[in-house]
């Protein structure tokens, strides 16, 4: 079983949509551990406000069949890709790390870029997975998190409840 890092995001009827992943992960991959959720300004685009979290699966699936099945959750829950890359959405389910696969497997790029580039990211993994080694940067994420500009990016941690 691979320990797989996923990012969710959610700016169109937030609280709802996050919910539902998570409530498709935890059918398809069984118990899942997960990071308080963040409210973010969009990244990119002007756009409503995200909320965003990782959570952390264990699964047997490799990780093109992973990324398809992610795909089909998105979809579930009315993600449109018919817009541009940057854009509102229902949900966002992205691979961060698998393991500690480095480079492109599977037409994935691993690990997520993402992860040194937003708050959004780093931050619920510094705090989900604070003493795990990035797989290129040989650094744990708690030691990225302190290290990032951490003004560059307004976030705040928001109540959620789920289930």
């Amino acid at each position: 079983m691979a320990t797989v890092l996923l990012s969710l995001g959610s700016n169109i009827d937030r609280a709802k949509h996050l919910g539902a992943g998570l409530d498709a992960l935890v059918r398809e991959f069984g118990d899942l551990k997960m990071s308080q959720v963040y409210e973010s300004e969009a990244v990119g685009f002007d756009g409503d406000n995200f909320y965003n979290l990782v959570a952390s699966i264990e699964t047997a699936l490799p990780v093109g069949e992973l990324a398809l099945k992610l795909r089909q959750i998105e979809d579930d829950n009315g993600r449109l890709r018919s817009g541009p890359k940057f854009s509102a959405r229902t949900l966002d389910i992205d691979i961060l790390t698998y393991d500690d696969l480095t480079g492109v497997v599977d037409g994935v790029k691993l690990p997520r870029g993402e992860i040194l580039k937003n708050a959004f990211v780093l931050l619920p993994l510094s705090e989900l997975v604070p003493d795990s080694v990035h797989p290129v940067e040989g650094k744990t994420y708690q030691q990225l998190w302190e290290a990032y500009d951490q003004a560059s990016q307004k976030l705040w941690p928001v109540d959620f409840s789920w289930p």
